[in-house]
């Protein structure tokens, strides 16, 4: 009787390689992320009152508005 093993084919040291790339990417997209959100806070840091208040909030709302805390009040206007 012949017996396949199920380990035929595959490597008997562990791959951590794509537990590695996997990190890495989740590290790279929380970094742009944040750059992105760094940035609109800045771009919104530079309008004026009155076109922070055509948009539903003010200057001391930005950052709560931009990292999603501000999203009760936000979404009677979406």
């Amino acid at each position: 009787m012949t017996t396949i093993s199920q380990t035929a084919g595959r490597s008997l040291r562990p791959s951590s390689s794509s537990g590695f790339f996997r990190a890495l990417a989740s590290a790279t997209q929380a970094m742009l992320d944040r750059l992105e959100r760094r940035s609109a806070v800045k771009t919104l840091n530079e309008l004026d009152d009155r076109a922070l208040r055509d948009i539903g909030i003010n200057r001391s709302q930005i950052e709560d508005a931009v990292y999603g805390q501000f999203k009760a009040e936000l979404s009677r206007y979406l």
